[in-house]
């Protein structure tokens, strides 16, 4: 049983999702959170983690670091997404089995389904069929980690547990129009148009492919409840069961960015997986449901971005 005292260990607790679990769970209480970051311990190295661990000694890890990116980014650097996922979470799952820590929470992604899974995709689809092409070096790392949890559970009774967020979005994004996700992405590129007298915006695809987003303080919120349940199974998704069209979602962005110049679409570029809508039945059954709409969601991270747009950095690779 986690209390508020226990040390809990959160990896990535600068990006986007590690700082929104830190958040939450210091509102809640929790008053020995540790984190450090990339300069201070390089997750890669197996012998900077083992020296954490022998140090600090966490009663809990969050992993919530990864090599994360868009379509762009997993084409062009499929070895690093691969690898670099690899070596994280290797060492971190491994090094806390070794070193007494009890509970372990894993974040990965939809992506690690099947490209072509019935849906809303199950848990229980998971290593059904080939993955998306365009993301699949990403997928396998997290399918990896997925099992390497499930592995420890079975063999040793540990509270290793696995959740599935769909798309995040949310304050702290990245918003690297080479390296981003959609939907920040269509943030930056509404805003800049509308800015530059409501230029035209160039998008990617076709706009048909259905897509699921999620706050990132909803998934915080996800994660603070599995700190303080043990859940019963050793896979779970987190996201709203709702899903719309990438043209859909370009014209409420557009919306509420206020650009109202043309939006033209590249039927040359990739349009991803068709559809990803997440089966949530079980996270419901256990108790956690999202709260944030869309729509609330989008207007926030919109606000976020203009009041942090001098300090977003492009990601370089």
């Amino acid at each position: 049983m986690i209390t508020k005292t226990n040390k809990i260990y959160i990896a990535g607790h600068k990006g986007m999702v590690g700082s929104a679990i830190w958040r939450a769970l210091a509102d809640q209480g929790y008053v020995n959170l540790i984190g450090f970051n990339s300069r201070e311990l390089d997750l890669r190295d197996q012998g900077a983690v083992e020296a954490f661990f022998e140090a600090e000694k966490p009663d809990m890890v969050i992993d919530a670091a990864a090599r994360v990116g868009g379509i762009l980014a997993n084409n062009d650097y499929p070895y690093q997404f691969l690898m670099e996922n690899l070596l994280i979470q290797n060492n971190l799952i491994d090094g806390a089995h070794r070193h007494g820590t009890e509970k372990f929470i894993f974040l990965g992604s939809s992506c690690i389904y099947p490209k072509m899974a019935p849906q809303p995709l199950q848990e229980d689809s998971l290593l059904t069929g080939p993955l998306e092409p365009t993301n699949e070096w990403y997928a396998i790392a997290k399918i990896t980690g997925v099992k390497a949890c499930q592995a420890i559970r079975k063999q040793f009774g540990k509270d290793f547990v696995s959740l599935m967020p769909t798309n995040l979005y949310g304050s702290h994004d990245n918003f690297d129009l080479n390296t981003s996700h959609v939907l920040p992405a269509m943030i930056r590129k509404f805003h800049e148009a509308k800015v530059n007298d409501h230029s035209p915006v160039t998008l990617w695809g076709s706009g048909t492919p259905m897509r699921e987003f999620l706050h990132v303080e909803d998934l915080a919120e996800a994660v603070v409840f599995a700190v303080e349940n043990r859940l019963p199974e050793h896979l779970y998704n987190v996201g709203t069961g709702e899903d719309l069209s990438i043209k859909a979602l370009a014209l409420l962005i557009q919306s509420k960015v206020g650009h109202q110049g043309e939006i033209l679409w590249d039927s040359s570029k990739p349009d991803g997986t068709p559809r990803k809508l997440m089966d949530v039945t079980k996270m419901k059954e256990a108790g956690w449901k999202a709260s944030i709409s869309l729509e609330e969601g989008i207007a926030s991270t919109y606000d976020w971005f203009l009041h942090n747009i001098e300090n977003i950095k492009e990601v370089k690779l």
